[in-house]
């Protein structure tokens, strides 16, 4: 499969699964970053401050070459045989009870394997298995939902956000799958592995750096360093991002784009001061959002006001 080339310069991006409707522009770190991981077979590792795009990158990566998109929001319950697949004991658990009741004979069999549910990279890795496993489930779950047009052929990209909210066994669990593009699952039996003839996933994951990342895991990943610029780059910047996503706004009131930046600027400085947390991209957009909502017609006097709900993070 051709690697793509990311060149749209601007990216409409459709609610997809949980994630809203949103715009991507590609950069050119980004671009050779996600063709790089891509050409060496390697998850994409995406480190960085919050706000800057990291997870809307995956997003990004699955809309501009038509491939499915499965996204896993990782929490400290998480582990990465959740990623490959669940066993529903509970279920099982009902079912054997209900077996026994009367009129509860015709529940399904209690082999195991009935209650064995396929998880993101299972579907990601092989398509056609998990469907047939999912569909033999009594209660399934829903397939993910893919694209318009959408054959196995065109290949996902697997989000994995926030992996540093797991303890060290969940990245640690994925180096086999990840390193082999397969796995086992015993309850089954059978072995997940993605056929020759498909592309690889792309395999993107998040880090807010909360916890370190063990050295084996790391190897295995390439790394893609996403930072904020600096004095008034930082405010070119935002004021390009907030035209991107407010063209509306960007037209009727450019000053109001220039002036929230120069305020996520002060208060930037002012968070670094007390050594808290500094707002970022994701506060400049959320208070474009609000005063052009609440405003339409005047957001630039509503900016002083509600930029102290948006930017200032610590108490006063």
């Amino acid at each position: 499969m051709k690697i793509p080339d990311y060149s749209a310069t601007q990216l409409v991006l459709p609610a997809m699964s949980s994630w809203p409707a949103s715009v991507h522009l590609f950069d050119s770190q980004q671009r050779l970053a996600l063709r790089a991981a891509e050409a060496a077979g390697r998850p994409l590792l995406v480190r960085g401050d919050p706000g800057t795009g990291k997870s809307q990158l995956a997003h990004a990566a699955a809309v501009a070459a038509g491939r499915l998109f499965l996204p896993v929001v990782v929490d400290a319950n998480t582990e990465s045989g959740d990623l490959l697949w669940r066993y529903d004991a509970v279920a099982r658990l009902a079912d054997a009870h209900l077996s026994g009741v009367p009129g509860g004979e015709g529940k399904r069999s209690l082999s195991a394997k009935n209650y064995v549910q396929p998880g993101p990279l299972w579907w990601a890795f092989d398509w056609a298995s998990a469907l047939e496993q999912n569909g033999s489930l009594e209660a399934a779950p829903a397939a993910p939902v893919a694209p318009d047009n959408w054959s196995p052929q065109r290949g996902s990209v697997v989000l994995i956000d926030e992996i540093d909210k797991a303890e060290a066994e969940l990245p640690n669990g994925l180096l086999e799958a990840l390193g082999n593009g397969g796995f086992h699952v015993p309850l089954v039996p059978t072995t997940v592995r993605r056929p020759t003839a498909l592309p690889a996933p792309l395999v993107i994951i998040t880090t807010n750096e909360e916890r370190e990342l063990p050295a084996p895991f790391l190897r295995r990943c390439l790394v893609l360093n996403l930072k904020l610029p600096q004095g008034e780059a930082l405010k070119q910047f935002l004021v390009a991002r907030g035209r991107l996503h407010f063209p509306e706004l960007a037209a009727s009131s450019p000053e109001c784009l220039q002036q929230a930046a120069q305020m996520l600027l002060d208060d930037r400085h002012a968070a670094q001061e007390a050594g808290a947390y500094l707002p970022g991209l994701a506060e400049y957009l959320d208070l474009l959002r609000a005063v052009q909502q609440i405003d339409p017609e005047n957001p630039l006097a509503l900016l002083q006001e509600v930029r102290r709900f948006v930017y200032v993070k610590h108490s006063a």
